[in-house]
């Protein structure tokens, strides 16, 4: 299928575009998100764009937000994105689009981590603890942790790294009920969703969840939710602690560009073919694994 790397739409006031999303007015209370192909690693935007991946993430999205709902609202309107765009711009938003209600974002992200991985591990071998939180002495890489653990970060503008924060910073900045509001639904999420991906025989390792706020102060669930963007999916049938298990999500990229002479600042290494070949198979295979679905 062709790749979108950037979608334009002439039918919408474009309000901004984030790493992977282009975001679009629909009148004064709602947004189309057109989730595009880009692909972004340690807070960078690729050059090349993943084919499929946006229709992937946004197929995943849905699943999981139909999937959670009973826990906290969400920001689906029921809208048809081909219905509020041109004709002609019907092919950008297919598959690959939501409209969603109008939110004010709280600018933390919701971080829970169920197994030492990546940042974490590197947190823990330095310290003891992860963004914070103290954790047990003799934990390997991979090792599941005794109980899912909150580690919140503040979200930076486009371009810079997220800031990792303590859940004390985290109250500071939004208030102490409306923080452990968060806390207490984003390790539920995390709960039910990673006991259902077991039974599909998926690790969700760690993921994060983005809320904001409507006008009467409601808190709902916004942006994405446990796609394999803002999660680490690993196979169970090849985890093993001690190591780092084969991923489907992102990482796979992201050990590529490891290998690679970069300081990890724009502009990123040209992906090579089968780099990007791999990882849009990586991606369908974590939809069609976790939720049972094809591509559509």
């Amino acid at each position: 299928m062709p790749a979108l790397y950037e979608s334009h739409l002439t039918s919408l006031p474009l309000l901004s575009r984030g790493k992977v999303r282009d975001n679009y007015a629909v009148g004064d209370d709602k947004l189309l998100i057109v989730t595009t192909d880009r692909l972004s690693a340690f807070d960078v935007v690729m050059g090349e764009p993943i084919p499929g991946k946006g229709r992937v993430l946004n197929q995943m999205a849905e699943f999981w937000f139909a999937r959670l709902g009973h826990i906290v609202p969400n920001h689906l309107t029921g809208v048809e994105p081909r219905s509020v765009v041109a004709a002609d711009e019907a092919a950008q938003v297919e598959g690959r689009a939501m409209v969603v209600k109008r939110l004010k974002p709280i600018l933390v992200e919701a971080v829970v981590r169920g197994y030492l991985a990546g940042s974490g591990w590197k947190d823990y071998q330095a310290s003891g603890a992860v963004c914070g939180v103290k954790l047990p002495a003799g934990l390997q890489n991979a090792q599941r942790l005794p109980e899912p653990i909150f580690t919140p970060a503040a979200k930076a503008e486009m371009g810079h790294h997220d800031e990792n924060i303590t859940f004390d910073e985290m109250q500071r900045r939004i208030g102490p009920a409306l923080a452990e509001r968060i806390h207490d639904i984003s390790i539920r999420l995390y709960r039910e969703a990673a006991e259902y991906a077991a039974t599909r025989g998926i690790l969700i390792a760690d993921t994060k969840f983005e809320f904001g706020l409507d006008d009467q102060g409601e808190l709902y669930l916004m942006d994405e939710i446990l796609t394999a963007d803002s999660s680490r999916f690993w196979p169970a049938d090849s985890y093993v602690v001690g190591s780092n298990p084969p991923s489907f999500d992102k990482q796979f990229v992201r050990d590529w560009l490891e290998t690679q002479p970069w300081k990890k600042e724009p502009p990123a290494p040209r992906l090579p073919a089968e780099v990007i070949e791999k990882t849009a198979a990586k991606y369908r295979e974590a939809l069609e694994r976790l939720t049972g679905q094809a591509l559509k």
